[in-house]
């Protein structure tokens, strides 16, 4: 790791005003980090979204690199793994996200980009109900090799955490604040657990508290990392449900289970399914279905699950090779979005968007809402 480019990195996160998507412009025009700080005012001035406030600011505002240095020897001293969007370590799933950050903070050992990432949100305050939920869910995926994620919160958060690590699944937790820090402190014993048996991810500085405003950035993260986002129990409001929205609005699988027309534990998941807004699933044989990951729960119990065997794409000989190119992406997921497939693919939008409309017509791609397509061969 170049340590004075990290250095750059870190200030670049503290320009004010500039945010995630203007840093990952400026270095996209400036070429790195450490160039954005070198680059002439009038230059900067002419970057798409920059203009001369911001180009002002950013020749003004060296000063942000004292603090930067603060959060470098930080990061050496605890061990701390940072993670920039430009790095192959960075969270692949993240990329997609436009407003993904520009940096992440990490400590842990699970792969942020390994092939089954699940995140479980809910309540801060669930029933019986909702808790046997989540328990039974992540025992049942015991040995399917995905990974968990939620937000160390109370309530469904903390249960999600801990299930998966009774059932020898890794798990991340998402935190609001800095990683000098356990936010709610209760859980600083599991989270230590957790730095053996997963992570936990933050976009936060140490010395950062856990502000009610950092939460919604901290919800963008769950939503992003995953591949489906899963809504135990939830109120008509509240931060799972912001969380789905989120995780729809970036073309994400979001699943929630049905509860008991008029509780109030109830209203979030239902209305989400009422709204079209998450598919109805009872369990985990609904979820892994819907996924296309392939798994059976039922073939052994707890560690004792085996992984069931990828399911084969079909045949395509009949297809031109670039087509067959364009089939193959939906290998391990039966829903992409036009993002993904170009990123996997390795193709360009236009390009893409010929062979998925030949596809399309040939009945083996479905297009769906929001630029999502879906296999049927």
């Amino acid at each position: 790791m170049d340590q004075k480019e990290l250095l750059y990195q870190i200030g670049l996160t503290l320009l004010p005003n500039v945010g995630d998507v203007n840093a990952k412009s400026l270095v996209s025009y400036c070429g790195s980090a450490s160039q954005v700080f070198k680059t002439k005012e009038k230059l900067l001035q002419k970057i798409p979204g920059i203009g001369q406030v911001n180009a002002k600011r950013i020749v003004s505002n060296k000063n942000v690199l004292i603090r930067a240095e603060e959060e470098l020897k930080f990061i050496e001293k605890y061990k701390v793994k940072p993670l920039f969007f430009t790095e192959e370590d960075y969270p692949q799933r993240l990329k997609f996200c436009n407003d993904s950050p520009v940096l992440l903070y990490y400590k842990g050992n699970a792969n942020l980009n390994t092939e089954k990432i699940v995140a479980v949100v809910g309540t801060r305050k669930p029933d019986e109900y909702g808790i046997d939920l989540t328990n039974k869910l992540l025992a049942d995926l015991a040995g399917s090799g995905v990974l968990v994620v939620s937000g160390l919160a109370y309530g469904i958060d903390v249960h999600a955490h801990k299930y998966a690590m009774d059932n020898g699944l890794q798990t991340v937790g998402v935190v609001a604040h800095g990683l000098d820090r356990v936010y709610p402190s209760s859980h600083t014993a599991l989270a230590k657990k957790m730095l053996k048996q997963g992570g936990l991810l933050t976009d936060f500085m140490s010395g950062t508290n856990p502000d009610a405003v950092n939460f919604p950035k901290r919800n963008r993260i769950v939503a992003g990392l995953c591949d489906a986002l899963i809504v135990v129990q939830s109120k008509r409001e509240g931060g799972s449900l912001i969380t789905a929205t989120i995780a729809h609005s970036y073309n994400k699988d979001v699943f929630a289970f049905p509860g008991e027309a008029g509780s109030a534990l109830s209203e979030g998941c239902n209305g989400l399914i009422k709204r079209n807004r998450a598919g109805l699933i009872e369990n985990s044989v609904d979820l892994l279905d819907a996924m296309n990951w392939g798994f059976d729960p039922s073939a052994g119990s707890g560690l004792n699950h085996q992984r069931g065997k990828k399911k084969q794409m079909p045949l395509l000989i009949s297809l031109s090779e670039e087509e067959q190119k364009i089939a193959k992406t939906f290998a391990q997921k039966k829903q992409l979005s036009l993002d993904e497939i170009c990123y996997v693919s390795e193709m360009s939008v236009s390009a893409v968007s010929t062979l998925l409309l030949q596809l399309e017509f040939s009945n083996l791609i479905k297009s769906k809402p929001g630029k999502v397509y879906e296999f049927l061969g």
